[in-house]
């Protein structure tokens, strides 16, 4: 039986390629030389990451274009913005890499700056609408990691399994890790 797949991409420069095939979805890759530095954490620092969760992809660029796009799952079924600490749901909004660093259970993550100004800002509004309750907390910890090395089938069958974090394959974080420096700038789109 043959499957069909629809990959939407953009391509704003360069030669386009696709990974192998994993687990009947493909990630888009540019396979464009940018000159830069990978990894390098600057001031200029030339890349941003934006993540659709209608669509489940990330995307991330540079100053140049697209570089790549992978599939990603996040908490909740609910893909709504985050209302409260324990709701499982990934916020939405701008935020940037606080950090980089080895979480035990799942290997490298790059932790957002959740909450910043504009989520407290929210949360707090939530609260004076009654929309949380009263003694509610906004949560932390929000970050891009892979799933753990023998769970890749959650990715690829679109199960929200985390606390709130976005998740890509245990295998494809590696290069994410790499490629991206402290500071960069992510958009969590709706």
């Amino acid at each position: 039986m043959m499957k069909t797949f629809a990959l939407t991409l953009l391509v704003l420069s360069g030669v386009l390629a696709l990974s192998p095939d994993v687990g009947g979805h493909q990630r888009s890759v540019n396979n464009r030389k940018t000159g830069k530095v990978p990894g390098k954490d600057t001031a200029s620092n030339p890349y941003y990451i934006v993540i659709d969760k209608s669509d489940y992809e990330m995307q991330i660029f540079d100053d140049t274009g697209w570089l790549a796009t992978y599939p990603v799952v996040f908490g909740s079924k609910d893909l709504g913005d985050k209302m409260m600490e324990g709701d499982k749901k990934t916020p939405t909004g701008e935020f940037k890499v606080l950090l980089k660093k080895t979480n035990k259970r799942w290997g490298l993550e790059l932790l957002l700056d959740y909450p910043n100004e504009e989520s407290r800002k929210r949360f707090a509004q939530r609260k004076q609408q009654g929309l949380v309750p009263k003694n509610a907390r906004i949560g932390d910890g929000i970050a891009i990691h892979g799933t753990r090395p023998e769970s890749e089938w959650a990715v690829d069958n679109f199960i929200n399994w985390t606390d709130g974090c976005i998740s890509v394959r245990h295998s494809e974080m590696k290069e994410i890790y790499e490629l991206i420096p402290q500071g960069t700038r992510v958009t969590i789109k709706p």
